[in-house]
């Protein structure tokens, strides 16, 4: 596949996981790719060379989420290396989970600052320099809407607060032809939420296809989003999740 030729990207939280799922995804259909990371630079580093013997580009970028400024300087590196951007991918997340009376005000600010603060910053810096056809794509969670579990709530909160962002955003901009779109995940297996893990069988209960998702089932939805044929869908939150019915 090459819809993607010629596409500049850039994937925060790329190094491990869904995200590094989807760094090989849009790389393989066509795109140069730039990705952010917190730590692990030796695994970093080793997916840009795994990308670049693809013949496509690849930068990695050391970025904690957490802080506005260096998610405003890893889109300006994008542009600075790649020349352009044409998709962005809010991937960089992470999940605190305690109950109610457990949970801290530390916890509750650092999700917030990673899960959505962080995904408004780099659409913003991403808006300078987006043009007509350009994707941004945010990947969410199930868990906005459906949490089977306790101490789901700040996590849940701050991915509820992802969909009104990529509903409202999409508003802003659509009359300039860019689409903004939220993916909302299941449990998926990844070395954090592993399918053999202490939760897994629980979660698969929850699920109408009695599994985990994959890291390539979600890049393929990613890529699609990100290609001419999505170009009809903006503002939307698609579930990815297996029939989780929480």
């Amino acid at each position: 596949m090459s819809n993607l030729v010629n596409k500049t990207a850039l994937v925060t939280g790329g190094s491990r996981g869904i995200g590094a799922g989807i760094v090989r995804r849009l790389a393989a259909d066509g795109a140069n790719v730039a990705f952010t990371y917190v730590n692990g630079k030796e695994r970093a580093e080793a997916l840009v060379k795994e990308i670049e013997a693809t013949g496509r580009k690849a930068v990695a970028i050391q970025a904690d989420a957490a802080n506005a400024e260096a998610v405003t300087a890893a889109v300006e590196t994008t542009v600075a290396k790649l020349g352009t951007l044409d998709i962005l991918v809010n991937n960089a997340g992470i999940g605190t989970f305690a109950p109610i009376d457990q949970a801290t005000l530390e916890d509750f600010d650092r999700t917030f600052n990673v899960n959505v603060r962080a995904v408004f910053v780099a659409i913003k810096a991403a808006a300078k320099h987006m043009t007509s056809g350009g994707r941004i794509i945010n990947i969410g969670s199930i868990n906005a809407t459906r949490v089977p579990f306790e101490g789901g709530s700040v996590y849940a909160a701050s991915k509820a607060a992802i969909q009104g962002l990529t509903t409202a955003l999409s508003r802003d901009f659509g009359p300039l032809g860019i689409t903004v779109n939220n993916i909302q995940p299941g449990p998926v297996n990844t070395d954090l939420n592993p399918d053999n893990g202490p939760f897994a069988d629980f979660l698969r209960t929850q699920m109408a296809i009695g599994r985990y998702g994959t890291t390539d089932e979600l890049a393929s939805f990613v890529s699609y989003l990100a290609g001419p044929e999505a170009s009809y869908i903006t503002g939307a939150s698609l579930n990815a999740d297996g029939g989780f019915k929480g």
